[in-house]
């Protein structure tokens, strides 16, 4: 709901601010006085396109401020959740117009798109007259009015999800059918590699072996020497460590028989003793072992050499090799398999489209059922609306050379032929804006229950009528506003006199400058409008108390 708008500079409006309230309320005010300016700027603040020439003359630039309570609006939340524009409960909208640039767009503080804008107003507001702010003209909004006034909730998720889950697959098939096309030079590719790497046969853990054995090999000279020299110098020379370990534990042995406290010192050093006795054995063993074999060395040499070009090849470590054979052949199999898995697939999706076209019929029948009706209903209002002989009528018509969607197969067009013997048009030709705006009057009565549209707008909407016919059209008008916000722009007091609250718009000159100002009027006041509209400028006693009636007897 709009619950605030602030307009500076726009048109002859200076400046004007209004609280909205729920329910109808009407704007009046004497011929010229500028009674669509509002309607205008809400046009600019839910993204029509800007025009220069709408700021005050004098001014730089013309700012538009509009505040709605969204509390109970889910898609407008999660639209704004996922464009990252939330704001609690509240969205607040502004424009600004700039003479010598171009115009900028603002939701809850962050710039918008002037396309992104007018997404978020269709969510918003609906204005109806003649204005290119008519979401009613829009074939989505159509389709989505139809199927809401016909409690198509169920049928349309269905149809959604039957859509999805077939085109889910036909995506995975057409894929399918690519990589079949592709699939013998694959195969003949995958078969190379795989027998080559089978030819390599490298088994998990030996490249560290052979690298452990190469370095052995290579350095096999030097390990001899320097183990032999370590063998000497712990065991065999006249001052190596075993035998001057061995004669320092015999003194101690004889010292201890003096002094029982170096008994531990003695089995520390025989502890030493015996210690380099077992790493000389270990290693007398590994120099025992020392191969000095260059063919060996030439072969392991070979074998790594192997092993590393084909990491590189296939751009994996050495040690990843055995994976990506395995890998290989797993891709092999399920390509040699891929003619019955393609069957399969291509069983699935046309299941899928079976089920997906029975969604889409069972939609249409539904809504050709329901499109009689609403027709009907909307005929009806038309009479009332001083269009007698008026039709109205819901084309559902297939989707012409064209695939199922998401929302079925129909084609949804509002058609109207607003005189006797006047052909069924699509709603947006239809001929003048006062017309339009009573058809469109009646359409949101006769989907009021949908509750889609949170705010709607009537511009003129009882142009060329009068009597009783004005009388209905505030009728509807207010039992609209029962259930949604009514903004209604009116020259006649039949209509202004059955809103739940008016505002009146006035022009002001100073010889110089004129400005338009927009004030709510209190029960006096809105006594003396109601007045002033019915006896123009000699305003006579009896016609307050007439003033007074109707607006006691909406």
């Amino acid at each position: 709901m709009l619950q605030h708008i602030q307009v500076r500079n726009l048109v002859i409006v200076r400046e004007l601010t209004l609280e909205l309230q729920p329910g109808m309320t009407a704007l009046t005010g004497e011929t010229g006085a500028g009674k669509s300016i509002l309607v205008d700027a809400l046009g600019l603040v839910l993204g029509d396109k800007a025009d220069k020439s709408m700021i005050r003359s004098g001014c730089d630039q013309a700012e538009i401020h509009a505040i709605f309570d969204i509390g109970e609006l889910p898609a407008v939340q999660a639209w704004l959740e996922e464009k990252s524009l939330d704001s609690g409960g509240e969205c607040i909208l502004r424009r600004v117009l700039v003479r010598n640039g171009r115009s900028r767009a603002f939701v809850n503080g962050r710039p918008l798109p002037q396309a992104l804008l007018a997404e978020l107003g269709d969510m918003l507001v609906s204005i109806h007259g003649q204005h290119e702010h008519q979401t009613l003209m829009h074939p989505a909004t159509q389709r989505n009015l139809i199927d809401a006034w016909a409690g198509h909730d169920k049928l349309v998720q269905a149809m959604k999800e039957a859509y999805r889950a077939y085109t889910e697959a036909g995506s995975r098939l057409e894929a399918l059918r690519q990589q079949s096309r592709e699939r013998t030079q694959r195969l003949d590719y995958l078969q190379f590699q795989i027998d080559e790497l089978e030819r390599l046969g490298l088994e998990p853990g030996e490249t560290a072996e052979l690298e452990r054995r190469q370095r052995r090999l290579a350095h096999a000279e030097e390990l001899a020497r320097e183990l032999g020299g370590l063998i000497q110098g712990l065991y065999e020379d006249e001052h190596a460590a075993q035998p001057a370990l061995a004669r320092a534990c015999a003194r101690l042995e004889t010292l201890g028989e003096l002094d029982e406290d170096l008994q531990p010192a003695l089995e520390l050093l025989d502890s030493a003793r015996i210690q380099v006795e077992e790493a000389v054995d270990l290693l007398r063993g590994q120099a025992a072992g020392i191969e000095f074999d260059p063919g060996l060395l030439e072969e392991t040499d070979a074998r790594l050499a192997s092993i590393h070009e084909l990491a590189r090849k296939h751009q994996v470590q050495a040690d990843e090799l055995p994976d990506l054979l395995e890998k290989l052949r797993q891709e092999y199999a399920a390509l040699e398999n891929a003619d019955q898995t393609l069957a399969d697939l291509e069983r699935q999706t046309e299941t899928l489209e079976k089920a997906c076209v029975q969604a889409a019929d069972k939609l249409s029948q539904s809504r050709k059922k329901a499109a009689g009706k609403l027709a009907d209903t909307i005929t009806a209002s038309m009479q009332e609306l001083g269009m007698q002989g008026g039709r109205f009528a819901v084309e559902v018509t297939d989707l012409a050379g064209e695939k199922l969607g998401p929302s079925g197969k129909d084609s949804i067009t509002f058609m109207v032929s607003a005189n006797p013997g006047q052909p069924l048009a699509p709603l947006a030709k239809t001929a003048s804006g006062g017309e339009l705006s009573r058809i469109s009057l009646a359409i949101q009565v006769a989907t009021t229950r949908c509750g889609a549209m949170p705010t709607l707008i009537f511009d003129e909407v009882d142009s060329g009528i009068g009597g009783a016919t004005a009388e209905t059209v505030g009728r509807l008008l207010r039992q609209l506003g029962e259930g949604s916000q009514v903004l209604c722009v009116t020259h006649l007091p039949q209509v202004a006199s059955q809103a739940h609250q008016q505002l009146r718009v006035s022009k002001h000159t100073d010889g110089k400058r004129t400005e338009t100002t927009i004030e709510a009027l209190d029960e006096n006041q809105r006594v003396e409008e109601i007045a002033r509209m019915l006896g123009g400028v000699n305003i006579t006693a009896r016609t307050l108390d007439h003033a007074r009636e109707m607006i006691a007897t909406p």
